[in-house]
C-alpha cells in the first residue's frame, strides 16, 4: 500500500469515527504502529487533522457539516473519484469547486497530491493550484494551506450544504477565468444532462461550467439515470466524467457516445 493510499484509508476513516487509535488503524491496514505515526504526523502538518496522544482526531469545519454531509455514503468510491480527478490536474491549473461530498473529497485529494509532488521537488515558487469555489467548508479547509491560491466567491450562505448562491457569487465569477471546472451533481441524464437539487445551486454550477475550458463531473454511480429538479447543463458541456466501477454498461456506452470520457476507478 502507498504512501497516498495509506493516507486516504486513514481519512476515510477518520471521516466515519471522527477519531483513530494508532494501534487500531494499524492492524486495520496490515502496517506497523509506526507506520501509522508517522503518516499521521505528515497528515497534521498539512492540517488535515489533529494529533493526539497515541491517535488523531478529525480536523476542521469540514468534519462538522450538516446532516446531508454526515450521512454521506459511498465515502471509499468518493475518495476514489476524488484520487482520480486530482491526477488529470496539472500544477498551476485554475480550478473552480462546487460545494458537496464529492468535491470536498477532490480538494483533500489535491491535498495530498500537492504534499507528494513538493516531496519530490516539483512545487514552484508560487501556489500548486488556484481554487475558485463557492463552498465554505472547502475553502476553509484550502485556506491554510501555502500551495494553494484560494478565491471564494462570496454570496448567501446555504445552510443546509456550505455553499454561497446568488448575484453577489455569480458577480465574482463573471470575473475569472478557469482552466477547470469540477462538479459534484445529484442526477446524470442521458438526455437531459447533469442536475442538482435546488436551482439556486444549478444556477452556480452551470456559470463555473461557462467560465472553465474543461468542465469535469465527479459523481459515484449512484447519481446515474436519476433526475433532480434543476438542470445544470448538457451533456454536450461535459468533457470527463469520473465515476466509480458501478457505473452500467449500457451508461456508459451512452454517455461515450454523447463526447465524454469515462472515468471508473
Amino acid at each position: 500500500m502507498s504512501k497516498q493510499e495509506r493516507w486516504s484509508k486513514l481519512l476515510e476513516l477518520l471521516a466515519v469515527d471522527g477519531r483513530l487509535e494508532v494501534e487500531g488503524a494499524a492492524a486495520t491496514m496490515a502496517v506497523s504502529p509506526a507506520t501509522i505515526r508517522r503518516d499521521l504526523d505528515e497528515l497534521a502538518d498539512q492540517q488535515l487533522l489533529v494529533r493526539t496522544r497515541g491517535g488523531a482526531i478529525a480536523h476542521g469545519v469540514s468534519y462538522e457539516l450538516p446532516l446531508r454531509y454526515k450521512s454521506s455514503r459511498q465515502v471509499s468510491e468518493k475518495q476514489r473519484i476524488a484520487s482520480a480527478v486530482a491526477d488529470l490536474l496539472t500544477p498551476g491549473d485554475v480550478v473552480g469547486l462546487n460545494g458537496g461530498t464529492t468535491t470536498t473529497e477532490v480538494a483533500r485529494a489535491l491535498t495530498l497530491r500537492s504534499g507528494g509532488l513538493a516531496e519530490r521537488g516539483e512545487n514552484s515558487a508560487g501556489p500548486m493550484f488556484t481554487v475558485v469555489t463557492n463552498a465554505l467548508n472547502i475553502a476553509s479547509e484550502l485556506a491554510v494551506r501555502p500551495q494553494f491560491k484560494i478565491v471564494v466567491t462570496g454570496g448567501v450562505a446555504r445552510p443546509q450544504t456550505y455553499e454561497l448562491v446568488g448575484p453577489l457569487t455569480q458577480g465574482v465569477l463573471n470575473q475569472v477565468v478557469l482552466d477547470v471546472a469540477v462538479l459534484g451533481v445529484d442526477g446524470v441524464d442521458p438526455r437531459l444532462g447533469v442536475m442538482t437539487h435546488h436551482e439556486d445551486e444549478a444556477g452556480i454550477s452551470r456559470l463555473l461550467t461557462e467560465r472553465a475550458r474543461q468542465v469535469i463531473i465527479a459523481t459515484d454511480s449512484s447519481k446515474m439515470g436519476k433526475r433532480a429538479f434543476a438542470r445544470i447543463c448538457g451533456l454536450d458541456r461535459i468533457d470527463v466524467l469520473v465515476t466509480d466501477s458501478g457505473l452500467a454498461p449500457d451508461m456508459a456506452a451512452r454517455l461515450t457516445e454523447a463526447g465524454i470520457e469515462v472515468i471508473s476507478v
